[in-house]
């Protein structure tokens, strides 16, 4: 979820303007997701690196995200929204742990729609701290997907605010992924902007390394 920042800057706003702006764009994403077939929604919400900007901008994303779980939950879970927030717990300010493990406990049956919010999450960090846990004898790929907690594999990969890189974003899930950049702001993005990317999405010949099977003839 790129451009918050920029969003607001060229609107002559503080950058957390962008970044309230953005989490109004979840709502309106996640509630579009299901019709279009989407089944899991993983969302970049603060990468580890996110750390080293200015502690008035991360202090700002951490209280819009303490509110998000406060103020959606209820509506997440009558939704039929599963939410779960991957990435580093530890490093978060006191009370929002907490606040997550409520929110991933009342949400828990929700079937409509599974949404991941990715917080102090670093893809490379991940992998590494799953390959230590299972140690040089019980290194799999599977083992190594569970390990991870993936929710299968990414299908599709969109990034907007027209940056053209993945970031340390899901990257051992989206070694297959189809690759959707759109220089369309997070803010300014919504479900006819997701519809687009899915259709483009449905268009592509996916392969997975192998060759498509010869068409078959059809009787005249």
């Amino acid at each position: 979820m790129d451009g918050n920042g920029r969003w607001a800057s060229a609107r002559g706003l503080p950058r957390g303007a962008g970044h309230r702006a953005g989490v109004k764009t979840i709502q309106r994403v996640a509630e579009a997701a299901p019709a279009l077939g989407i089944g899991t929604l993983t969302l970049y919400a603060f990468s580890s690196d996110n750390w080293r900007r200015p502690a008035e901008e991360v202090g700002g994303l951490m209280r819009l995200l303490r509110a998000y779980l406060r103020g959606e939950t209820d509506r997440l879970a009558r939704s039929g929204t599963r939410l779960t927030v991957i990435g580093r717990r530890d490093r978060l300010p006191p009370g929002i742990p907490e606040a997550i493990e409520r929110a991933e406990a009342a949400t828990a049956s929700g079937d409509r729609l599974h949404l991941r919010i990715a917080v102090d999450y670093s893809s490379r960090d991940a992998i590494l701290a799953a390959a230590a846990r299972l140690g040089p004898e019980g290194l799999s790929r599977e083992g190594l997907s569970e390990a991870l907690g993936a929710d299968g594999d990414v299908d599709l990969l969109i990034r907007t605010g027209g940056e053209k890189r993945l970031s340390d974003f899901l990257l051992w899930e989206a070694a297959y992924a189809e690759l959707h950049f759109t220089d369309r702001m997070w803010p300014d993005f919504g479900a006819t902007d997701l519809a687009a990317a899915v259709a483009d999405f449905t268009a592509r010949d996916r392969r997975f390394g192998g060759l498509n099977p010869p068409a078959v003839p059809q009787a005249a």
